[in-house]
């Protein structure tokens, strides 16, 4: 799997405050959006175009676009806070639903929801998730992909990776390519990511 750590210095700003523990949640999705934003258009710097002509107030002249519009897939719930930026940035794309719970007690993934477009084929994929932590989620996700039809590598955006989380989406056989904002320590002994940011979820949307 490629990685890609996009040390942009307005992610790095980001990073900070989302990483702050006394950030409110309002200014933690703002910032999560703004991290979103940039590493979303790293992620498709790659995409392909074609050529085509487009006609200026003034005169006609070549232009490229999109060869085929992409499908976004946030992983619920935490995944909707790159949501927005990765709609404002691909205002055409589909977007599918993968909604996956973790199990407190064993960390082990509990899928609830499965939201995908009928059409994947032939379309670039980018699943979009703030944390990469033991990889269960991910990796559910990318098998439901490629169940559908998805063309490989699939791109997935994160703001934070854990080793643990990388090694297991490698070693799920999935080509894959993963943009983050930075590959932290490890992961703590309850399967969270140290240094981390706590819980992408509740600090978004609160605890209840």
């Amino acid at each position: 799997m490629e990685t890609v750590v996009v040390d942009h210095p307005l992610v790095v700003d980001a990073l900070a405050t989302i990483r702050d523990v006394d950030t409110p949640n309002a200014l933690f999705r703002q910032n999560l959006e703004r991290i979103g934003m940039l590493l979303i258009a790293e992620a498709t710097r790659s995409l392909p175009t074609i050529d085509d002509t487009v006609t200026t107030p003034l005169t006609t002249t070549a232009a490229e676009r999109l060869a085929a519009q992409p499908v976004i897939v946030p992983i619920l719930r935490a995944g909707l806070g790159f949501l927005r930026p990765a709609q404002d940035l691909l205002p055409n794309a589909d977007i599918g639903f993968v909604g996956i719970a973790r199990n407190e007690e064993t960390a082990e993934p509990e899928p609830y929801v499965n939201k995908l477009p009928n059409e994947i084929g032939n379309r670039p994929v980018i699943v979009v998730d703030p944390m990469l932590a033991t990889g269960g989620s991910l990796v559910h996700t990318l098998h439901l992909l490629v169940e559908r039809g998805a063309e490989q590598p699939i791109t997935i955006v994160v703001a934070l990776a854990a080793p643990e989380g990388i090694a297991a989406v490698e070693a799920s056989g999935i080509d894959a390519r993963l943009f983050t904002a930075v590959i932290d320590e490890r992961l703590n002994e309850h399967a969270f990511i140290v240094p981390g940011l706590g819980d992408a979820g509740d600090r978004q949307f609160g605890t209840g």
